[in-house]
């Protein structure tokens, strides 16, 4: 897997169940969750590779060590690969996003 984003292309904000259909048709096991306005993720990585969907409001993942910074809106996806450091912080609105892992 590779470091990306994949932006929504769509006329319209994509519905939960758009999101989540695209995921579970490529065999992925999905699960939801939310933050509220301006929460904070320190710096760590994951032994899996992660798929990040924003349903609604917004993200900001920072991943030092490949100074890459990405601002998620909602359709956005993030492929994030296994030892990527990455830190995030939520939109002001606050965030609802699926996730699936990938081993």
């Amino acid at each position: 897997m590779e470091l990306k984003v994949i932006p929504w292309a769509g006329q319209t904000p994509p519905t939960e169940a758009e999101l989540r259909d695209t995921l579970v048709n490529q065999e992925l096991k999905v699960y939801q969750w939310s933050n509220r306005p301006e929460e904070v993720y320190a710096g760590h990585t994951h032994g899996y590779h992660k798929i990040v969907c924003v349903v609604e409001g917004s993200i900001k993942f920072d991943c030092p060590t490949h100074h890459k910074v990405f601002n998620l809106m909602p359709g956005d996806r993030l492929e994030l690969p296994a030892g990527v450091r990455h830190s995030a912080v939520v939109g002001p609105q606050g965030v609802t996003c699926l996730e699936a892992h990938v081993y």
